[in-house]
């Protein structure tokens, strides 16, 4: 069993879905499981309806037909007759999205942006599942949230590892190819999420669980680069990384591969690909159990919009393990991600990401005990098996504020 998973670069129009059938009709289908990412920018899109539909921001139904739109557009670019079932397909699911907007009584944002998001998932695959059949390509289009089950923690739920591995091991068909939603999970008859990002830990889900001999990450990109072609202009391929450089990769905030999806492969040995889905005459880069990396190169990590703070006592007393401790508790309960920490013996600074916006929440509690300063819009740009030419390169980028290195890591927060 082999599993493949297109994000949404790789459906991204017409063409691009067209392109999928050419990927696997030249790789081959059989006793493949097909894992599919929301189309292009849909996730952002649907995002934006969830925000006009629970905080009023902008226009409710402008918002809604923008997505309907973009999905009648790619049924027009793919499907010449409208009388074909993808298009009744795709008109119950946004039959059920516009009941559940008119229906719903819930306040809970976690839970309605679960509910309202994994629409672009669903249509998606469905698209993409009913394509391939018209250019002859038979395939199995399965719900996977009858397959991933999940807590109830919305918008980052946890895997029943148990209850999940025996229905997919129980229900899938592996003689044949199938063809899923990423990203997405199950909690009784409720939706779940994984994450944002999660797609590519989906695909490494059903790999644990079939024992796939494989996971192929399709991108459009040649493989996994040494750093982003967007902020460097020199990068290199690697050939191999091993699960422990993948996921130090991956902690420190590479975007090529999720940080959760490596776990489960290395458990069972099981290797992964990153591949380019229009170069299929290239291998990409390998993921597995062996070699450190190939070639062992400095790689460079950025992470931009980073809020540093640095936290010291107001009395100018020590800061120790119960300054700490609490510090720790209230970013926890705030939600914001710490991704580099250090301190002295009077100061205590992290650089975090506030993704759910709880920044300043957390800022306004803490400084009625402590000083605090803060630096926003600064930018994380971590450096592994980094040399003095690497560092030097960062720092041409701005001043440095804060520099970290130990044996194989060197990090630096830069405004």
């Amino acid at each position: 069993m082999r599993v493949f998973k297109f994000g949404g670069a790789s459906v991204k129009d017409a063409d691009a879905v067209k392109n999928v059938a050419r990927v696997l009709q030249h790789e081959g289908t059989k006793n493949t499981l097909v894992v599919i990412s929301a189309m292009g920018k849909m996730t952002n899109a649907f995002e934006n309806l969830i925000n006009a539909y629970y905080y009023k921001q902008g226009d409710l139904n402008e918002k809604f037909a923008f997505i309907r739109d973009f999905h009648d557009n790619m049924l027009q670019g793919l499907f010449a007759n409208k009388q074909q079932d993808v298009y009744g397909k795709i008109s119950i699911l946004f039959g059920e999205l516009s009941g559940f907007m008119g229906q719903n009584n819930s306040t809970n944002y976690n839970y309605i942006y679960d509910q309202m998001v994994g629409y672009g998932e669903l249509l998606s695959t469905i698209i993409v599942s009913e394509y391939l059949k018209e250019v002859g390509v038979f395939n199995k289009w399965i719900d996977v949230r009858n397959f991933v089950k999940t807590d109830g923690n919305y918008r980052d739920a946890k895997v029943n590892w148990k209850d999940t591995e025996e229905i997919i091991r129980k229900n899938i068909d592996v003689d044949t190819l199938n063809i899923t939603q990423g990203f997405l999970g199950g909690n009784n008859d409720k939706t779940t999420t994984l994450g944002r990002e999660g797609s590519d830990y989906t695909a490494g889900i059903f790999a644990y669980c079939l024992n796939a001999k494989s996971v192929t990450i399709w991108k459009d990109v040649d493989g996994v680069l040494n750093a982003d072609p967007r902020v460097f202009n020199e990068t290199s391929l690697l050939e191999e990384i091993s699960y422990t450089e993948a996921i130090e990769m991956a902690f420190y905030g590479a975007s090529v591969i999720h940080p959760k999806t490596i776990q489960p492969l290395e458990k069972k040995n099981i290797p992964l690909y990153v591949r380019s889905f229009d170069n299929l005459n290239k291998k990409g880069t390998k993921v597995s159990k062996g070699v450190l990396l190939k070639p062992l190169t400095s790689c460079f990590i950025v992470k931009k919009n980073q809020i540093l703070i640095s936290v010291s006592a107001k009395d100018f007393s020590f800061m120790v393990e119960e300054n700490i401790s609490f510090i720790f508790k209230k970013l926890h309960e705030y939600k914001l991600k710490v991704n580099l920490i250090q301190n002295s013996a009077l100061s205590f600074s992290v650089c975090i990401d506030d993704k759910y916006s709880n920044f300043d929440r957390f800022y306004n509690e803490l400084q009625e005990m402590y000083l605090i300063k803060s630096y926003k819009e600064v930018t994380l740009y971590t450096i592994r098996h980094f040399n003095d030419e690497a560092i030097n390169t960062i720092r041409k980028k701005g001043e440095a504020i804060i520099r970290q290195i130990n044996t194989e890591t060197a990090q630096l927060v830069i405004r």
